[in-house]
């Protein structure tokens, strides 16, 4: 597979990171740390993200991409586990062009030169099963489920259900926060009922303090498909270098970073930006 030349050792060489707050998730990156969300408290991220030369293989769709009203629903259910709900209310395509031999593109119904749908639903679960200390990292493990809101007769859904499963690790060293995510999804095959993608998912995201409540942050994200043959359509490897800063007041914070594509599946740049709230929603006597 092709790939633009990027080089993600440079990004993340002169960046360094700091320990985060006790915000579990890692907006504007999506490498994901393992510390979960406080028992009782409730997590809310919204954000709005674009991408340049979005590609869609199945629908052979191609074009410029914004995601309105991305979500993110934590719940911390104990000390140790939260639950996850992450979707968005509207992605639209500005299509440059669609190639008429992909496998899907029969399916098509779209009228005009744009095309719209809401964001697959992923519900998952994360539990720490590691607390940090000076000599080791804290570990968790997460299990998450993709639902299909997006239809195939848009282009921008494959209408499957995917099954992942991911180990997060994360260590602060003086002033520096290291994250790293590392799994197995279980893609579905858009095409075949019969037929699954294994592909392996990672991730390694920095982040370092440049004022009391100021942060940039780094990372490399995406998935390896790994066997000999073709990928099934709209399971191909992906991966995105993202680098950016979040400010932080009180339980409200702001992000934004800008992405770059690593692969030919991927936009050629994008960017993001979006806000965090956390807030005590109830009590577990």
């Amino acid at each position: 597979m092709t790939k633009r030349l990027v080089c993600p050792a440079a990004l993340f060489g002169f960046l360094i990171v700091a320990t985060s707050s006790a915000l579990a998730q890692s907006r504007p990156l999506v490498t994901e740390d393992p510390e979960t969300v406080p028992v009782g408290h409730v997590l809310v991220e919204g954000g709005l993200d674009f991408g340049y030369d979005a590609v869609f293989p199945a629908s052979g769709l191609k074009g410029n991409l914004w995601r309105i009203g991305t979500f993110g629903l934590s719940v911390g259910i104990s000390p140790i586990a939260e639950v996850q709900i992450d979707g968005g209310l509207r992605n639209r395509l500005g299509i440059k062009s669609i190639d008429p031999t992909a496998p899907l593109a029969d399916m098509l119904d779209i009228d005009g030169e744009s095309t719209s749908e809401f964001e697959d639903l992923v519900i998952g679960t994360k539990i720490r099963f590691l607390t940090e200390t000076v000599s080791r990292p804290s570990m968790a493990v997460k299990f998450a489920t993709k639902l299909p809101m997006a239809s195939n007769e848009t282009g921008l859904g494959l209408d499957t259900t995917d099954f992942t499963v991911g180990l997060h690790v994360g260590k602060t060293v003086q002033s520096v926060r290291i994250v790293g995510n590392g799994g197995i999804g279980i893609l579905s095959d858009p095409i075949r009922g019969d037929r699954q993608n294994d592909v392996l998912l990672y991730g390694l995201s920095v982040s370092r303090a440049v004022a009391p409540d100021i942060e940039v942050v780094a990372e490399l994200n995406g998935r390896l498909h790994t066997r000999d043959s073709d990928p099934p359509p709209g399971t191909e490897s992906r991966s995105v270098a993202r680098l950016g800063a979040r400010a932080t007041r009180g339980p409200v914070r702001v992000d934004a970073a800008f992405a770059i594509g690593v692969t030919e599946n991927d936009p050629t740049w994008g960017f993001t930006v979006g806000l965090t709230w956390v807030f005590r929603a109830f009590e577990i006597r």
